[in-house]
């Protein structure tokens, strides 16, 4: 029988699988077809469902993304990779509750799409429109837009340092480094964007419209030229990065207790 760190490590490494295809498809689509990166995160799922397969595919995609985003949540509440408690490591923790929001979102559309072909609700708008409704709606999405931006200085200091390796086990091929370095930048940029939206939504009184999602944010620099095609490859070059995780990351074990994970050093 498979213990509760095995199927937590499974589940995280099904994460990365399907932020592989995600990312990875969304650079094709930058790189190939403007008009579908126009149409934002819908397009990226709408070519997946064009996929052979493709109703499967997003099925896993559900299913990874949402560990994805559990694992990242539970790197905030519960600091299972080490980050600490002082302000650099609370910075980084709450870089990764961003990260965690926004891939749950993303599994959220994937699973509109898995479940009725599309997406017609404008996720993102219509949930950003809920939170602005309440009281100090404005203040939380202002926040997690600053956590945005601070998973956004954090992926650019990854791919600059290359710090990331560290985690990483032994086999991995000898390209990685560059993979991730090139592909960190890339999400750095998209997710500064997304941040900006949100801050502009919350505490600039720019509405509900204002926010973009992962899709959204890449189909605003398509005007940029060279800055579009680098964004593009980048993220192209992350989503394989993201499949050489899926084998050789090093994922956090569950604690004794079968419930907080522990890093694996």
């Amino acid at each position: 029988m498979v213990d509760k760190s095995e199927q937590f490590k499974n589940l995280v490494r099904v994460g990365y699988f399907s932020r592989a295809i995600l990312y990875s498809v969304l650079g094709l689509i930058a790189l190939t077809s403007a008009g579908k990166i126009g149409e934002g995160t819908n397009g990226i799922f709408r070519a997946i469902q064009d996929f052979p397969v493709g109703t499967i595919i997003l099925w896993l995609m559900v299913v990874g993304l949402l560990a994805y985003a559990l694992f990242r949540a539970a790197s905030t509440a519960f600091d299972i990779e080490n980050q600490g408690s002082d302000s650099k490591g609370w910075a980084k923790r709450i870089g990764h509750a961003g990260s965690a929001i926004g891939h749950l979102a993303l599994a959220w559309s994937a699973y509109k799409f898995a479940t009725s072909g599309s997406d017609n609700g404008g996720g993102a708008q219509e949930a950003a429109s809920g939170v602005l409704s309440m009281e100090f709606g404005g203040a939380i999405l202002g926040v997690l837009g600053i956590a945005f931006f601070l998973a956004a200085v954090f992926q650019a200091k990854k791919g600059y340092t290359g710090e990331f390796m560290h985690r990483i086990g032994a086999g991995a091929p000898g390209g990685t480094r560059l993979l991730g370095g090139a592909g960190y930048i890339a999400r750095a940029v998209v997710f500064a964007i997304i941040g900006w939206s949100l801050v502009k939504a919350g505490f600039m009184s720019g509405g509900s419209g204002q926010v973009k999602t992962l899709g959204d944010a890449v189909a605003s620099l398509a005007g940029e030229g060279i800055v579009f095609t680098l964004v593009a490859i980048g993220l192209l070059l992350f989503g394989l990065f993201s499949l050489v995780l899926a084998r050789y990351r090093i994922i956090p074990d569950l604690g004794a207790e079968g419930r907080v994970p522990r890093f694996r050093a």
